[in-house]
């Protein structure tokens, strides 16, 4: 089995592009993933790029999705040493390294700037990934 940590945005891209994960994988991420998810559906609504019965929709499926949530005291603590030693601005995108250094065995994002800052800090993969 694959345990993969996915963000905010690569959870809504496998929604809107109904990506399919393959048998032998899990997704993880950090307690915040599904209220960053949804946060960023009701920005797109405000955008006018979803309508609100779209947005619903979406926040549908990723609640339905099986994905586990892991935060604990050691995550949050190596989250926070992660963000100090890389000069990250907050802990938010500390907290998927984090659960990716201790749950997982690589990182899926689709924002290219935030995959930028985890090179070389943990294992990157792909959305491509997630479904073979």
């Amino acid at each position: 089995m694959t345990r993969f940590v996915i963000d905010a945005p690569t959870l809504l891209h496998v929604v809107a592009e109904g990506v399919p994960i393959g048998p032998g994988h899990r997704l993880v991420g950090p307690p915040l993933l599904r209220s960053q998810a949804l946060a960023l559906l009701f920005e797109a609504v405000r955008r006018s790029e979803l309508t609100e019965d779209e947005a619903l929709g979406h926040h549908d499926v990723m609640t339905r999705m099986k994905v586990r949530l892991l935060g604990d005291r050691v995550s949050r603590r190596v989250a926070w040493q992660i963000a100090r030693e890389h000069g990250l601005d907050s802990t938010v995108d500390a907290e998927y390294l984090a659960v990716t250094r201790l749950q997982a065995d690589a990182y899926v994002t689709v924002d290219d700037v935030v995959r930028g800052r985890a090179e070389g800090i943990v294992p990157l993969a792909t959305v491509v990934r997630l479904s073979h």
